[in-house]
């Protein structure tokens, strides 16, 4: 009886594990290639043009007293975070993964970490159209409201948060076995996925509608000055905005929505194709795709941190010009 009960708790065992690979591990020779080669090419340029806008911020004393470029850093450091995390964790699961086990704290160790990365990015660009509204709606007030101490508050609000949120599975929220739990991510359980799922739809939800009370007010201004001076001809710039903003919420819902989307799939049904996970998959590195695409349109379009970034490349000119004459004398 009792080596019928190790041989079946051996048995079972053996099973779950074969079912986690076969769950987990869907893509094939050719797509692994795919996947890997996409995220080699995202990840440096993508880390590369996020560690610019950290060293430039950094460099920059102007640009450290601004609160509004305290937020920039935070969304910089959340993507260089994830280009690091999601790409040597993404690649190591999905094609390097040989053995037939999967390590609960280990795996969800790493998962947190992307989590936490990813979540810390959203959640500073939620941080910067609150700031961008505030301060337009709130133009008189807004410099006495928004302190540099109280954004560094915000800012150190925000990871606590991000990281209390994405390391739940590690404090316990998990599953105990493969086959009770997503079948997109190894130990999470579903009513974890769902909320996670549902916070960033909601993020994302409140940046929509950040943007659009932005370009609402820029539109109510601009019909006030049209009505006050019909004379005046003046570039109209809530359509600047609108079209600035519609590109930002669009490249935020193409690069979010098809991750959530399998997500909450995930959540909603007993089971998942191959076809749809090895979709998953793919559609995952768009989140890194926007890591890269985020320094972008929020940090490096804005002329005072160009500026910055210039001085900085010409004082590392000045630097390296007055450090060769004394080479060649040595």
């Amino acid at each position: 009886m009792i080596q019928y009960t190790v041989f079946s708790q051996t048995s079972i065992t053996k099973m779950q594990n074969i079912s986690c690979k076969t769950i987990y591990t869907v893509l094939n020779s050719t797509e692994k290639v795919a996947i890997g080669t996409i995220c080699l090419v995202i990840a440096p340029l993508s880390l590369l043009v996020n560690v610019i806008v950290l060293v430039v911020i950094a460099c920059s004393r102007n640009l450290l007293q601004r609160p509004s470029y305290l937020f920039m850093g935070s969304l910089a450091l959340a993507d260089t975070i994830a280009c690091c995390c999601f790409t040597i964790n993404f690649l190591d699961f999905h094609l390097f993964k040989q053995d037939d086990s999967f390590q609960k704290t280990e795996y969800l160790l790493k998962l947190g970490g992307v989590t936490m990365a990813f979540t810390g990015s959203v959640g500073s660009l939620l941080v910067m159209a609150a700031d961008r509204y505030h301060a337009i709606y709130k133009v008189s007030t807004y410099k006495v409201l928004l302190t540099h101490k109280r954004a560094l508050v915000g800012i150190v609000t925000l990871w606590v948060v991000a990281a209390l949120i994405s390391f739940l599975p590690l404090m316990g929220w998990s599953c105990q076995t493969c086959l009770s739990c997503s079948h997109l991510f190894p130990y999470v359980d579903r009513y974890y996925l769902a909320f996670f799922a549902s916070l960033m739809l909601v993020v994302i939800i409140l940046i929509l509608v950040a943007y659009a009370l932005i370009v609402w007010l820029a539109h109510k201004h601009e019909a006030n000055m049209s009505a006050e001076h019909p004379e005046v001809a003046h570039m109209r710039v809530d359509i600047h905005l609108a079209k600035t903003f519609g590109c930002v919420m669009l490249i935020l819902l193409v690069c979010w929505l098809p991750v959530l989307s399998f997500m909450m799939t995930d959540v909603v049904t007993t089971e998942l194709s191959k076809p749809q996970k090895r979709a998953f998959a793919f559609c995952s590195t768009l989140c890194l795709l926007n890591s890269g695409i985020n320094p972008l349109l929020y940090t490096l379009r804005c002329r005072e941190l160009r500026v910055a970034l210039k001085s900085l490349v010409d004082g590392l000119r000045r630097c390296k010009g007055c450090s060769s004459p004394a080479i060649w004398r040595w």
